[in-house]
């Protein structure tokens, strides 16, 4: 059996020929194609007849399955009945094809490439080890074989490490278990929004588990949208840069913090690594904006997109993980588009429930202070009767509110405030509802 292309002209087409020589023939032969159509002719043209050669590995697609081959020799052209001229290599194939739902998710997501000809390189490690077991490839790579030592490189299990007690006590979690539910969230959707009102830790505790499941802060990045952010702030786009030497400005194609970790997680010997993207404050921009066609990719992980700049292939690596953030004052999560909320699996940090409920209480056990402040909070929250507003513990677990003065000075600048703008246009008396004075009375003991 061979693998074919097709071409409209005979003659001309020589292997091992020129991408310029490519382009001119082409031109020639397709006037009325389109400019992106040409190229995407040209490329497939040069890959079929000048980068493939004796011995090197194929895939194809049929049926429903993956088949894998090699090729034995060199192009060949014959004409068809359709008038056309099929370029042809011999190729060997394997007896067994492999279901295309069943592939490792790199290889689907290259297969789903919308081109005739693709490139497989980046995944022919893991081709290479289809239909082999673990042990079957050892023993080759034992025999030195190198394309056995790729594979079984390849095949290095993705994993998230479990939370434990430590890690809980560290965080102030009342319970490892509830951070092992985030974890299986996270394998499970591997898209996860922390949600609540301010001051309830979203950021420190994305943050910290991000660095706790991917080893370290190196493979954790952290960026904050805003209104006025764009897909091509977040993803790629040209941006003005001065030349060093010319010291001339002019647009050049720029990565932005997804692309650059993206391609970071997909580095040799990073796949099997966990790679974390922070957004802060998702919902302060326009989402639809900034996801672009990563809108697509969110949800459907093992295929690739096509990009609006700079026109290459580009899927999501499988150990890229996104936690985002939200306000609940900011903007209701009711706000969120239905296309965000189908994508990302949501945790609310509430101080009604733990594991933010405690946490100023277990922070000033830890500190040896007064638990005072942990009660004033709940008795604060209890009269908010709108949970989105309810005051994190995270404004009370600062060193400066334990110098002198340092409570009532938070309470006047910090928490009134918030309280003052909630009540907005209401005839509320913040001072009298909501301030120290009339708390300690609430919650000060009963004479005896």
């Amino acid at each position: 059996m061979a693998l074919a292309a097709a071409w409209a002209e005979g003659g001309g087409l020589d292997q091992g020929m020129s991408k310029d020589a490519l382009r001119g023939l082409v031109e020639e032969a397709h006037e009325t194609m389109s400019y992106n159509a040409r190229r995407r002719l040209v490329d497939e043209l040069y890959i079929f007849l000048s980068r493939m050669k004796p011995d090197d590995g194929v895939c194809t697609i049929f049926e429903g399955r993956l088949h894998v081959g090699k090729i034995t020799g060199p192009v060949s052209q014959t004409r068809a009945k359709s008038g056309l001229w099929d370029l042809r290599r011999p190729v060997e194939w394997q007896n067994a094809g492999y279901l295309l739902g069943e592939l490792p998710e790199e290889v689907q997501q290259k297969l789903s490439i919308q081109r005739d000809v693709a490139d497989l390189t980046s995944v022919q490690a893991i081709i290479d080890g289809l239909g082999l077991t673990d042990e079957e490839l050892a023993d080759e790579a034992q025999d030195a074989v190198g394309s056995a030592v790729s594979a079984l490189a390849a095949r290095r299990e993705l994993a998230l490490p479990e939370p434990g007690e430590g890690l809980a006590e560290e965080l102030l979690v009342h319970d490892a278990r509830w951070l092992r539910e985030v974890r299986d969230l996270l394998w499970d959707e591997r898209q996860l929004i922390f949600y609540g009102p301010p001051g309830t830790g979203k950021t420190y505790l994305a943050q910290k588990l991000a660095e706790f499941l991917g080893g370290g802060p190196e493979q954790v990045k952290l960026v904050q949208f805003h209104p006025s952010y764009a897909y091509e702030d977040f993803f790629e786009g040209f941006r003005p840069q001065e030349d060093p030497e010319t010291r001339q400005v002019a647009f050049r194609l720029t990565a932005g913090p997804l692309r650059e970790l993206a391609d970071l997680a997909s580095g040799e010997g990073n796949r099997h690594v966990p790679h974390f993207l922070i957004i802060d404050e998702i919902n302060r921009a326009n989402l639809a904006k900034v996801f672009g066609e990563l809108y697509f990719l969110l949800e459907y992980r093992n295929r690739s997109v096509r990009l609006t700049y700079s026109g290459d292939d580009f899927a999501l690596p499988p150990n890229l993980f996104v936690i985002g953030t939200m306000n609940t004052a900011d903007r209701s999560i009711a706000l969120v588009d239905a296309a965000m909320r189908r994508r990302f699996a949501f945790v609310e940090l509430a101080p009604r429930a733990e594991p933010t409920k405690g946490m100023l209480r277990r922070w000033l056990a830890a500190k040896g202070r007064d638990p005072e402040p942990a009660d004033l909070l709940d008795e604060l929250n209890r009269r908010i009767s709108d949970p989105d507003f309810q005051v994190g513990p995270s404004y009370l677990m600062k060193p400066g509110v334990y110098r002198d003065g340092g409570l009532e000075r938070t309470w006047r600048t910090k928490i009134l405030p918030l309280l003052e703008e909630y009540h907005y246009g209401e005839d509320v008396k913040i001072e009298q509802q909501y301030g120290l004075a009339s708390l300690r009375d609430a919650i000060a003991p009963p004479p005896a």
